[in-house]
C-alpha cells in the first residue's frame, strides 16, 4: 500500500513537469495547429485544443491495463497517478482558470489568485513564441506574492 501512495504522488508531481514541457516544446511547438484555438477567444464548448487530454489519457490507460494484464502493479500506480493529475487539471484548469463549466467560484486563496496570474500573463501571448508560464500547478514566486499583497490590501 504504501509503494502505491509513494508511486501515485511520485507520477502525480511528474506529470507538472511532464505537462510543463509538452505545453512549451510541443502544444507552442509542433502541436500549435491543436493548441493555437485555446489563445484565441472564443464561445465554443470545446476546442481542437481538447485532444491534448486524450493524448494525455492513452498512456494511463495503457499503464493501468497493461499493468492489470502482467500483474504489475507499479504500472498500474503510475497509471493512477496521471489520471489524478487529469483530474486537477479539469478542475483547476478547465473549470477554475477558464471556467468552461460554471461551477467553482472565484477562490480568494493567494496560492489560487496566483495560478490565475501565471495563466493570465500565459494567454496575453496569443501567438505561439515568447510564452512563459506553461505549469498548471507550480507557478513563479512573483505571482504568489503579487496574490499575497492584493489580499492584505482587502
Amino acid at each position: 500500500m504504501a509503494l502505491g501512495i509513494l508511486v501515485i504522488t511520485l507520477t502525480f508531481f511528474g506529470m507538472e513537469a511532464v505537462a510543463w514541457l509538452a505545453h512549451k516544446y510541443v502544444m507552442h511547438g509542433i502541436g500549435w495547429y491543436l493548441h493555437k484555438d485555446h489563445h484565441e477567444p472564443h464561445k465554443k464548448k470545446t476546442e481542437k485544443n481538447d485532444i491534448f487530454f486524450l493524448i494525455f489519457g492513452i498512456p494511463s490507460w495503457l499503464c493501468i491495463m497493461l499493468g492489470l494484464m502482467y500483474k504489475n502493479d507499479v504500472s498500474v500506480f503510475i497509471g493512477f497517478g496521471i489520471i489524478l493529475y487529469g483530474i486537477c487539471y479539469i478542475i483547476v484548469h478547465e473549470i477554475f482558470i477558464h471556467q468552461r463549466i460554471k461551477w467553482l467560484k472565484k477562490v480568494e486563496s493567494p496560492y489560487f489568485k496566483a495560478i490565475r496570474f501565471a495563466h493570465k500573463i500565459h494567454h496575453k501571448h496569443l501567438g505561439k513564441e515568447d510564452g512563459e508560464c506553461f505549469g498548471m500547478l507550480f507557478v513563479p514566486r512573483k505571482y504568489y506574492i503579487k496574490a499575497k499583497k492584493q489580499n492584505a490590501l482587502k
